[in-house]
């Protein structure tokens, strides 16, 4: 082979592995690529210990079931997973139902911006963002209600992305982050004139108590959606298939227990507010939510593939290879959640806070 031959041969190896790993890897190109994981806020060197920290609250079930427990166990998910979440999925950590002629991005913005206009969000009016992640659904609502947004994350990791993202995206003023515990918000009384949580308060060890502060928050009048993910009227507790999926989904989405559908309004009403309106948003007309996690798997084999190199090379930290095989086992839970109709990640709940109190 001569000298030509040989440049052009590594030139092509060369750009073929950085279109491989920096190109098709991404799913959002505006967020992550895979030379840049990490494991948030926790050190490259203890990635792997934290990981198995992670899974040994399972080993504790009682303890994830108590509100002191409960942050942490999310936090340490948190840090572990927001990268492979931004750089495998977007910036909007949630499901949207697929829309027939609509990419999964404009999908996705047509469920967040439907959450806004649903509590008439309107420009100028404060409005809270209950589990923010990284600021996807904020920035999509900010920009579509000219409302000011403010979001609330245990993790700071994800405050510090969520900026970083606001202020690319032009738009710093209307965006705000805070690190805090929603279930113990830094916020006055009758503050916002507004809120949503879109696939967020299913962290909370009790949905009362974060309605309680969600509730607190708002001023009377005020109006408040939830996407909540439930187990459907059609899961059974009798049923080991059932049962599996429902803990697969729980233990590789930092959840303290699934609630069921029927709870929802139930605890709505129990904290104070009055339900205007209730509906899962995955059932028909709407088109399969999952369809997206059937279509990812070539590419999470492809992602793998990346992700076990780069931590080969020492350049991804150790860890992210089990982490990443984690959220594979868990999309496939959630796939057969969706295919069974036993799970739902959007049930729909809209409450308003009376204007006077009620006795």
């Amino acid at each position: 082979m001569d000298i030509l031959s040989l440049v052009c041969t590594g030139a092509l190896i060369v750009g073929g592995l950085y279109w491989f790993m920096c190109v098709l890897g991404p799913a959002e190109q505006k967020g992550k690529r895979a030379t840049d994981l990490s494991g948030g806020s926790i050190s490259a060197e203890k990635v792997q210990d934290n990981y198995k920290q992670y899974w040994s609250f399972f080993r504790r079930p009682k303890e994830i079931e108590t509100a002191e427990k409960v942050p942490d166990f999310v936090d340490t998910f948190y840090n572990l997973v927001t990268d492979i979440y931004e750089w495998g999925w977007g910036q909007s950590f949630h499901f949207s139902p697929s829309i027939p002629g609509k990419s999964h991005r404009d999908a996705t913005r047509l469920h967040e911006e439907m959450a806004v206009d649903l509590i008439e969000a309107k420009s100028g009016q404060r409005i809270l963002d209950v589990g923010c992640g990284v600021g996807g659904p904020m920035r999509a609502i900010a920009a579509h209600s000219r409302a000011n947004v403010v979001g609330i994350t245990i993790n700071e990791y994800q405050v510090n992305r969520a900026r970083l993202h606001n202020k690319k995206a032009g738009l710093e003023s209307l965006c705000e982050v805070v690190c805090g515990n929603f279930l113990k918000m830094p916020f006055p009384e009758n503050s916002f004139d507004g809120a949503y949580s879109i696939e967020a308060t299913c962290h909370a060890p009790k949905l009362e108590e974060v309605y309680a502060e969600i509730f607190r928050v708002l001023k009377p009048g005020a109006l408040y959606v939830s996407y909540e993910w439930v187990t459907t009227d059609k899961y059974r507790g009798d049923n080991p298939e059932h049962v599996e999926v429902i803990q697969g989904i729980e233990r590789g989405d930092a959840l303290p227990g699934l609630r069921s559908y029927a709870d929802i309004a139930e605890t709505a009403r129990k904290v104070g507010f009055v339900v205007v309106n209730e509906r899962d948003l995955a059932k028909p007309p709407a088109h399969p939510w999952w369809s997206r996690l059937k279509m990812g798997r070539i590419a999470y084999w492809r992602n793998h593939i990346v992700v076990t190199v780069l931590a080969a090379l020492g350049i991804a930290p150790k860890g992210t290879v089990d982490v990443h095989e984690m959220l594979f086992k868990t999309a496939d839970y959630l796939t057969r959640g969706g295919d069974s109709g036993i799970f739902s990640p959007m049930h729909m709940i809209l409450c308003r806070k009376p204007l006077h109190a009620q006795t």
